[in-house]
């Protein structure tokens, strides 16, 4: 039990003993409910066929939805960034999950990840804006270029995520790369 907790994301070799112990110590209906609950969303859980995000229904409740802005598709890299956009709040447009990021030296291209599906997206004619919303690593930057050359020629307006500051970070704290960034992406000041 221990080597398969040990397995899931952010869980070390102390906390999947802690959870482990913890598992013994409950009511084996209890044990049993959670393992039931994980092998049931396990079956019903699917990939939406539109943007590739996890969902019970073969489309997705945003891609479904009439109210969000289908003009505005927010490209990224795993199912969990589309949650974490959604929590914010703030964003009414759509999605789509690439499954990945192009990373060349360990043999991840362009046809392993959903880039076709996302050219055949924009053929629809729909969509007006592209929003890069990958992180800042080596192969989130390597994938951010691939996409604006990819969308160079094509009638579509290509963005991505401002980065610098975080909000309440004294300077002390900010790394090299983060102030560098805030520094090269700078804004007007706006006087209301």
């Amino acid at each position: 039990m221990v080597a398969a907790l040990n397995k899931l994301p952010t869980i070390g070799r102390k906390s999947a003993w802690r959870l482990a112990l913890h598992l013994m110590e409950r009511p084996e209906s209890e044990v049993r409910h959670l393992a039931d609950t994980i092998a049931s969303v396990r079956r019903k859980i699917t990939r939406c066929s539109v943007c590739f995000n996890y969902s019970e229904q073969e489309v997705c409740a945003v891609c479904s939805s009439p109210s969000r802005d289908r003009s505005v598709i927010c490209v990224v890299e795993k199912p969990t960034d589309v949650f974490t956009i959604e929590s914010a709040g703030r964003y009414r447009g759509l999605y789509h999950v690439l499954g990945g990021l192009l990373s060349p030296l360990n043999g991840i291209t362009a046809e392993k990840l959903q880039f076709a599906q996302l050219m055949d997206r924009l053929r629809i004619g729909e969509t007006a804006e592209i929003i890069i919303g990958l992180g800042g690593s080596g192969d989130a930057e390597t994938t951010s270029l691939y996409i604006a050359r990819v969308l160079k020629d094509k009638n579509v307006r290509v963005t991505r995520f401002a980065r610098g500051l975080p909000a309440g970070l004294e300077l002390e704290h900010v790394d090299q790369l983060t102030l560098t960034q805030a520094l090269t992406e700078r804004i007007n000041v706006c006087v209301l």
